[in-house]
């Protein structure tokens, strides 16, 4: 019997960052914990961003995964707000590196279609889709619920790996 990975998925932002942890073992996948980190906005930027990455660093030591999945930046028309999300992915990804971690990335619409099926899903569906895959995670909040996704993608894609490396021996 195979041991379990466990797999940190991250929503990184400024005002909340969303971790979520998974373990994985074979084809299932169950819900482990999840949470929302939340720096004072009223806070200096650079105490914001280390906030996110103590935060990252604590969920790191209290649930030891073995892998990080974190989503990709979201470019959107404002450069300073596409800018100051590119500080805050950096911090939520500098701490599992530290840790020693594989670090994988991922577009939105890539963990969009590995949780609702399709990569325009909204996150309601998103959440909504969390609720039935992980239903001992509850109602967790938007944030929670898109790092969970990232989690889940990151676990299908590990496993479309494995099955390829297979069949290609």
């Amino acid at each position: 019997m195979m041991n379990a990975i466990r797999i940190l998925g991250l929503d990184p932002g400024l005002r909340r960052t969303g971790w979520g942890v998974v373990a994985v073992q074979g084809a299932r996948v169950s819900h482990v914990a999840h949470g929302v980190i939340v720096p004072d906005e009223k806070a200096p930027f650079a105490d914001r961003l280390l906030t996110l990455f103590d935060g990252v660093c604590a969920v790191i030591e209290q649930h030891r995964p073995d892998e990080a999945a974190v989503e990709e930046t979201f470019v959107n028309t404002n450069a300073q707000s596409t800018l100051k999300l590119g500080h805050a992915r950096a911090a939520a990804m500098i701490a599992p590196a530290r840790a020693g971690l594989i670090v994988a990335e991922y577009s939105a619409p890539v963990v969009k279609k590995a949780v609702v099926g399709t990569g325009s899903a909204d996150k309601a569906q998103v959440a909504f889709m969390i609720a039935r895959l992980l239903p001992s995670a509850g109602s967790p909040t938007a944030d929670a619920a898109d790092a969970l996704a990232v989690a889940i993608a990151h676990a299908h894609a590990r496993t479309a790996r494995n099955l390829s490396i297979r069949g290609a021996a």
